[in-house]
């Protein structure tokens, strides 16, 4: 076998989430397809369960070139580039084909380009996790005022924050490497997550009940540091951009496979699930009436809501 060149590289992922979720499954993808397309000449290696630190810490080594790649849930990039923000309004993303339209399209070729710009990072891939549902220990869910005795764990992310407290609810926010422990000691009741992190989380061991809230979709980037990116050849960063269109188009078959069978797998471990009431349109109306309105300005204005309503073919809003 004839020797790599000089020049090659072992590049470090960081992932937050642990084995059997979306994240490890978009690095494996990736790692095989920066191979492929580098004709063995890079690799990669995953550190999982946060091993290189919190996700938002990621972003400020990838930033600054002490980290190579990380993966990370979307709320997580949205501190450093608040247009991302977008993305992560609740009930802007109603299904899967609207992720992958807003982030493959103008849309996410925009927020592409903001990130780079404001934070010193690149998303390279898309990880499409699917709906964050409400997990809890104490009871069912199905209307707001369920929601008004449970103490639910939030990401420090200011739109998810809003939009618990227009339910009602004054949620805590708390890192994601602290979260299983604090479910398990029930400083907090709940939690939400896709059904592919709740089952990679294992909270199917300390959580009872789901309700199938469709308020935020989940989507997590594979970003690059843009020092790292150029610093290598045109060559290299074409490898780069054609692993992680590969591992974005795996990752959007994977969650149509896996999705179905992680719901049962969970119910059979004991979890029960539930919808809510009325289609959820109280959830959605206090939603988007409280919430969106507040964010106009941190995501570029009114006008870049406006566009991606536009991209996935739904009405304009008006201030």
């Amino acid at each position: 076998m004839a020797a790599a060149p000089v020049a090659a590289k072992e590049f470090k992922i960081a992932v937050g989430d642990g084995a059997g979720g979306t994240q490890e499954a978009l690095g494996k993808a990736f790692i095989a397809a920066l191979e492929e397309e580098s004709n063995g000449a890079h690799t990669a290696t995953l550190f999982l369960n946060g091993q290189l630190g919190s996700e938002q810490d990621t972003v400020n080594d990838a930033a600054i070139g002490l980290l190579d790649f990380s993966i990370l849930a979307i709320n997580n990039v949205t501190p450093f580039s608040p247009s991302v923000g977008t993305l992560t309004l609740p009930y802007i993303i109603l299904s899967l084909e609207d992720a992958v339209k807003l982030t493959q399209g103008p849309v996410g070729q925009e927020l592409v380009e903001n990130t780079i710009r404001d934070s010193g990072v690149r998303i390279i891939g898309w990880a499409y996790s699917g709906f964050r549902v409400l997990t809890n220990s104490k009871k069912p869910v199905t209307e707001v005022a369920d929601l008004q005795d449970l103490v639910i764990r939030v990401p420090k992310n200011e739109i998810m924050i809003a939009t618990y407290q227009a339910w009602g609810v004054n949620p805590t926010p708390m890192a994601w490497s602290e979260t299983f422990a604090g479910l398990q000691t029930k400083v907090v009741d709940g939690q939400d997550n896709p059904y592919i992190t709740v089952y990679a989380m294992k909270f199917d061991e300390v959580q009872k009940y789901i309700t199938n809230l469709r308020y935020l979709f989940s989507i997590e980037p594979l970003i690059v540091s843009e020092s790292v990116f150029q610093s290598l050849s045109e060559e290299d960063q074409n490898a780069i951009l054609a692993a992680g269109q590969k591992a974005t188009d795996f990752s959007e078959q994977y969650l149509r496979e896996q999705e179905a069978r992680i719901k049962e797998e969970l119910v059979s471990r004991g979890m029960e699930i539930s919808d809510p009431a009325n289609d959820e349109q109280e959830f959605i109306d206090l939603a988007t009436t409280a919430v969106w309105p507040k964010f106009y300005d941190s995501i570029g204005g009114i006008e870049k809501l406006n566009a991606a309503l536009a991209e996935i073919g739904r009405d304009p809003v008006s201030e």
